[in-house]
């Protein structure tokens, strides 16, 4: 990963040390880190590639965005794995804390034969709070109200976990206007969510809710209720498509 030069590349490694001892079954492990001019170097599992790479499969190869049961299948895992950070019980620096991810996007979830990992860590933040004043950082396409007012909250990552699976369903996003950067003065729209059904469309509508407790108790619950919209059970997608379009296109060791 590219580094500004200077203390980034000490700060960067640390934080990602405070990470490691994390362990889940969809959480990308980091293997090793350390830092060469310009760059810090990340040692990680070798996947076949992203949900945003699955995506570009499906509209190259089969002309639509991913189906409901694929999306539901590996954004479950995804929500099991940032509910799991966001509670409130790793021991980071002799305190007991949560962790927002704070980057959560398609991009940043892997594959792994059948199985998802979420990855990225570098804007993590520890927090004991379920509202924390933070900088505005993230990707703004997927960034809640809260952060670009410059809080994070305990469902900031379902926020965006709600936008990757309207994206992936739909191949957009349910708001035409997002600024390139994080920016203070702006103020999310009401979301046009009329791309996927209306059962989804209820679902998503809490989940992107613009007061943080206004959303799902969790991830989990939320992908559950998506999961009650599909008419293929996510199992479906295990026996039979998961992970295989993007092997073939990508080459990998499947």
């Amino acid at each position: 990963m590219a580094c500004d030069p200077g203390l980034a590349p000490s700060r960067e490694i640390r934080a990602l040390q405070a990470l490691r001892p994390i362990k889940h079954p969809n959480l990308l492990e980091t293997r090793n880190i350390w830092s060469c001019p310009g760059y810090v170097v990340i040692v990680m599992d070798l996947c076949d590639g992203s949900l945003l790479n699955l995506l570009d499969v499906y509209l190259r190869e089969l002309e639509e965005p991913m189906s409901m049961d694929h999306v539901c299948y590996f954004l479950c895992q995804a929500a099991d794995a940032i509910d799991f950070l966001n509670r409130r019980q790793h021991m980071i620096g002799g305190q007991r804390m949560a962790v927002r991810h704070c980057d959560v996007k398609p991009s940043n979830m892997l594959i792994y034969g059948n199985r998802l990992k979420l990855a990225d860590f570098s804007v993590a933040v520890p927090t004991t709070a379920t509202m924390w004043n933070h900088r505005r950082d993230g990707t703004p396409l997927y960034c809640g109200p809260e952060v670009f007012q410059g809080w994070l909250s305990d469902k900031t990552d379902q926020y965006a976990l709600a936008m990757s699976y309207y994206q992936l369903r739909t191949g957009g996003f349910p708001f035409r206007d997002t600024p390139r950067t994080v920016d203070k003065n702006y103020v999310r729209p009401a979301p046009d969510l009329s791309d996927v059904t209306p059962a989804e469309q209820e679902v998503l509508h809490r989940a992107l809710a613009p007061v943080p407790q206004s959303r799902w108790g969790s991830c989990v619950e939320m992908m559950q209720k998506l999961e009650q919209c599909c008419t293929i059970r996510p199992q479906a997608a295990a026996n039979g498509k998961a992970g295989s379009p993007l092997a073939r296109a990508a080459g990998s060791r499947h």
